[in-house]
């Protein structure tokens, strides 16, 4: 008779609101496979993570472990017995030692020996095989051991099913390798892990079994040997090879004879990208396709000045732009907008003009002063060119919703006239009517005479773009003009696309 399976998910239903995240969605994983679970952005993977792992109660269907049912919400203790995830941003606490975090939260009694805890820890390490000190702090350890030390942590409650959320990110080939090696060990011992990656190629390496999520529904099932990588591709877009193109591309524009007004020459930043050469011409958006680990972000975030490459040079009009300097990007004339708009774009407790005009601080009022009045004029221009649904300039920004958020840290961006704009994600976050309007505005700045870079692995946001280069693993493994399909980009960015 054959094992109940590690996770059986059936029917599952969340909504947010008025949004279906999963819609009758469902999952099994055996015991000893390694499931992947892949899908683009929104097609409800974390979701039902958060349901399986209970961070989320379902609105209709049912979780089992074992073959018996999931644990009641809120009881901790018996879901960490069932399962467990090890996220791609670690959740150790790195002032505590090894053997603190092993066994945090659960000390017993009120006093702890700590030679018995140390001597427990060591033990937990070498049952599974875990090469680390346990008085070791966590802040020393490599992005590796402290994945290690989670699913070791994860095992000890009992939990059969770890659950693998982007865990190579982080790591180079060796420690992919080392990872990989480890994870067949647990399987061979019966643990099931839910592998979460970007990286198609991984998933060929590792699992046994993969479900596709579109649409926040499950597509497909099946065994990762019988499961060519172009049918893969086809079921995460719903675009067979050689389907039709988008309905909506960037018209061709000859643009490629004037000279860059953004240009990279051997830019690179160690353990994130390359060195990458790369020039965006006057009337241009570039698209730079691939997910936040591909270093796409990491990119986007070099060329405002927020992180210093480690090589090469950024150049505007031909003039260097001097390294890691916010200040000095925005007076070469390079427009940021960030990928989070609550961690970098926005200060909540501000109204809407004063985070509009924040670039702009030296425009509004003489010898250094802010005059409240030229703010207010200043920021109802912007308000009016990007039509921002507020009550007025003195508005906070937190009242808006997230669309027109967006739209003030569009305007910030905006306000210094950039010759060059960067937007990384610049949709993320906002419903379609803003979309398209925010995408409106990176066209609009394009084809008054700029230059433009959208950096996102959002279909939608790379349409409007006449040429779009793929980054995967911090290099440039594709371009395509602007009759791209879905499949083959979406190919490139997950590492299984081949080089035109």
């Amino acid at each position: 008779m054959a094992p109940e399976p590690a996770l059986r998910a059936h029917g599952i239903v969340k909504r947010f609101g008025p949004t279906v995240a999963l819609d009758g969605a469902s999952l099994t994983v055996r015991p000893g496979e390694s499931h992947a679970l892949v899908g683009r952005n929104g097609a409800g993977k974390s979701t039902l993570v958060g349901v399986v792992t209970g961070l989320h109660r379902p609105d209709a269907g049912t979780v089992a472990f074992g073959g018996a049912p999931a644990p009641a919400p809120g009881d901790r203790a018996a879901w960490q017995s069932k399962v467990a995830c090890v996220y791609q941003k670690s959740m150790v606490v790195p002032d505590l030692t090894v053997a603190e975090n092993l066994y945090l939260n659960r000390f017993e009694g009120r006093r702890i020996r700590w030679s018995r805890l140390r001597r427990s820890a060591a033990e937990l390490l070498a049952e599974y095989g875990v090469s680390v000190d346990p008085d070791t702090r966590a802040s020393q350890l490599s992005v590796e051991q402290r994945q290690f030390v989670e699913i070791a942590r994860a095992l000890s409650f009992g939990a059969r099913l770890i659950v693998l959320d982007e865990p190579t990110a982080q790591l180079d080939a060796r420690g992919i390798q080392r990872l990989f090696t480890k994870l067949r060990e647990l399987q061979g011992q019966g643990v099931a892990f839910l592998f979460i990656s970007h990286h198609l190629q991984e998933v060929y390496e590792l699992c046994t079994a993969v479900t596709v999520y579109r649409d926040a529904r499950r597509v497909l099932t099946a065994s990762v040997a019988d499961l060519p990588k172009e049918e893969l591709v086809a079921a995460m877009t719903g675009e067979r090879a050689g389907g039709p193109a988008a309905s909506w591309r960037a018209a061709a524009r000859s643009v490629r004879e004037v000279e860059p007004v953004l240009r990279t020459e051997g830019l690179a930043l160690d353990g994130e990208f390359e060195p990458l050469d790369l020039a965006v011409r006057p009337g241009e958006v570039l698209g730079v396709a691939g997910a936040a680990a591909s270093g796409s972000t990491a990119l986007g975030e070099t060329l405002a000045g927020m992180r210093r490459a480690s090589a090469g040079r950024v150049t505007v009009h031909g003039r260097p732009v001097k390294p890691g300097s916010v200040p000095h990007a925005l007076d070469a004339g390079i427009g940021y907008i960030p990928e989070d708009r609550h961690r970098q774009g926005l200060v909540p407790d501000r109204s809407v003009a004063e985070n509009a005009t924040l670039t702009v601080t030296d425009q509004l009022g003489p010898w250094g002063t802010v005059l409240p009045s030229r703010t207010r004029e200043f920021a109802r221009s912007m308000i009016g060119s990007l039509d921002i649904r507020t009550r007025g300039p003195q508005q906070p920004v937190s009242d808006l919703s997230g669309g027109n958020q967006q739209k003030v840290v569009v305007a910030r961006a905006l306000a210094r006239k950039p010759v060059a704009l960067v937007a990384v994600r610049p949709t993320a976050g906002v419903d379609v009517k803003s979309k398209d309007a925010l995408l409106g505005v990176v066209r609009r700045v394009a084809d008054e005479g700029s230059a433009a870079l959208i950096v996102s692995d959002e279909l939608d946001d790379l349409r409007v773009c006449d040429r779009v280069l793929a980054l995967f693993h911090g290099r440039v493994v594709a371009e395509f003009d602007s009759g791209w399909t879905d499949r083959e980009l979406v190919a490139a960015m997950e590492g299984v696309g081949e080089r035109p």
